[in-house]
């Protein structure tokens, strides 16, 4: 059972380190690898099913951030004791994890979603070795910045056996 102190903590943790992904995201534009503004992609699909327009910007970004908290809860939950190693191992892993999960799954099903199929891995994009390459920077920025965040926050896991 997770405490309502380690929900919180967890939570901010996980905004932090979505901040953290955003800012590497249109970073890395300024070295010549594609900007991945999620919250934009994220709009497109939810406008895709209806006439016009209804959600903005903001709805996108709402649901980016959201998901930035929901895999810090993932990871609170259910891996942080399966994953050997100190923090920065534990980041590294994780961010690899996601990117591996949005490359093969979750990219392919939200770029359907928006009318424009991205293909496994971006394999239908215009440069897939380059989104594959800034996609796995921005997780493991994230991975990175969750774990940190949570050693300081002094978030260990949750207790199984409460």
């Amino acid at each position: 059972m997770m405490s309502s102190n380690t929900f919180w903590r967890t939570v901010i943790s996980g905004l932090i380190a979505t901040f953290v992904m955003t800012m590497i995201s249109f970073i890395q534009g300024g070295i010549g690898l594609p900007v991945i503004d999620v919250g934009h992609i994220l709009k497109g699909s939810f406008n895709e099913v209806h006439v016009g327009e209804p959600y903005s910007l903001m709805w996108g970004n709402a649901a980016y951030n959201i998901g930035g908290v929901l895999l810090a809860l993932i990871w609170v939950v259910f891996l942080h004791h399966r994953i050997p190693g100190n923090w920065a191992v534990k980041g590294l892993a994780y961010g690899v994890i996601i990117s591996v999960a949005a490359g093969l799954v979750i990219s392919p099903l939200i770029s359907l979603a928006a009318g424009d199929g991205f293909g496994i891995f971006y394999y239908d994009t215009w440069t897939p070795g380059l989104l594959i390459f800034a996609g796995l920077i921005m997780h493991l920025g994230y991975g990175l910045a969750l774990l940190l965040c949570l050693k300081y926050a002094g978030v260990d896991g949750i207790d199984e056996h409460q």
